[in-house]
């Protein structure tokens, strides 16, 4: 029976099982010749790397060229990561953890696994996207939205809230992707702001709606554009790479929920210094470019994710991060995926 990378990683943890059995993640370093070094050498940073190198291997090469450090990664799943970080405990190599969701952040915290990191560069994130004490801090967000067919609706066509989808007139024209670990973070969302049982409710009424299911965001989207379906509950960057490689006329755009809801999640990658890392300059170093202009707009032109620092825009369409109607949740709690799977697969939303 197929589940989400992070489903597993939710079983690994709360079950306490450890990732001996999982598959190695690939330890091949990406590094660049440091430009700058010293008697010492140059500053030397192990990063685990839940984000993928297709996406931030450009980044690290970036930092490396500027600061002359030498970055060894280590890219993974951030589930089986995380599980690998509290496997190693106190002889983890790592420095740093740089995640793709908050959840696995979230849980390194509860086991008192992370260091607080500056308040003078954490402060430069808004509250929401970061732990309470500083023990991790977002370095892109993406919300969650509703793609609509341009050719078929119009914006006082659609639903103020996700709870609206449920009406009947939907029946059959909403597409989603429930195996998909951002949809089940959304739904996790839901269970942390409004309890399981409202939830239930919900995923019962729409299954009952007859929303066509997609393996992920991407064909969701495309589904939407042929017309397929007429919606999609997905995050918001995957119609800009879509508009990249079709062009801006792309019968689709995005819908944002106003109602501060699950529907209205913003979810964001971070990250993390470990508490046994004694590379304090190098982990500061690492983690003031992240925040920096130079990467925030990295993310905002090159992945079309959100940037969290506020002197930084988004892509041209997106309104500002400080103007999505996005909840306030405990990041921790999207990672504990069992009750939120319980609930999938009672609704036969999951096999």
């Amino acid at each position: 029976m197929m589940m989400s990378r992070l489903t597993l990683f939710a079983l690994l943890v709360f079950a306490s099982i450890g990732c001996k059995n999982d598959p190695e993640p690939d330890t091949t370093p990406t590094t660049a010749a440091a430009t700058d070094t010293t008697a010492a050498g140059p500053m030397e940073l192990t990063l685990y790397s839940g984000r993928s190198e297709a996406l931030v291997a450009p980044l690290i090469k970036k930092f490396e060229a500027t600061s002359g450090a030498k970055v060894k990664v280590k890219y993974g799943n951030s589930g089986e990561l995380a599980g690998t970080i509290l496997e190693e405990g106190a002889r983890s190599p790592a420095d740093m953890f740089w995640a793709q969701d908050a959840g696995t952040l979230g849980v390194l915290t509860e086991k008192g696994l992370l260091a607080a990191l500056p308040d003078e560069l954490a402060g430069k994130v808004d509250e929401k996207f970061r732990s309470p004490a500083n023990e991790w801090v977002a370095t892109s967000g993406r919300a969650r939205v509703l793609a609509y067919n341009t050719e078929k609706l119009k914006p006082e066509d659609l639903p103020k809230s996700v709870k609206e989808l449920t009406d009947p007139k939907w029946k059959g024209r909403v597409g989603w992707a429930p195996e998909n670990a951002s949809f089940q973070a959304f739904v996790a969302a839901m269970v942390e702001l409004e309890g399981a049982e409202e939830t239930a409710k919900w995923l019962a009424a729409m299954t009952a709606n007859e929303p066509k299911t997609y393996p992920k965001n991407t064909p969701a989207v495309a589904a939407t554009a042929s017309g397929e379906v007429d919606i999609a509950l997905v995050n918001h960057y995957y119609l800009f790479r879509l508009k990249q490689e079709h062009g801006a006329d792309y019968p689709v755009e995005n819908h944002f929920f106003a109602d501060e809801g699950a529907g209205s999640l913003v979810n964001v990658s971070g990250v993390a210094r470990l508490k046994t890392s004694t590379n304090e300059e190098a982990t500061t170093a690492f983690l003031e470019f992240l925040l920096s202009e130079e990467a925030q707009q990295y993310f905002a032109t090159e992945t079309f994710e959100y940037p969290v620092v506020s002197s930084v825009e988004p892509s041209k369409g997106l309104p500002p991060l400080a103007a999505v109607k996005a909840p306030k949740v405990d990041f921790s709690k999207l990672a504990n995926l069992e009750t939120t799977v319980g609930l999938l697969r009672a609704a036969k939303a999951l096999p």
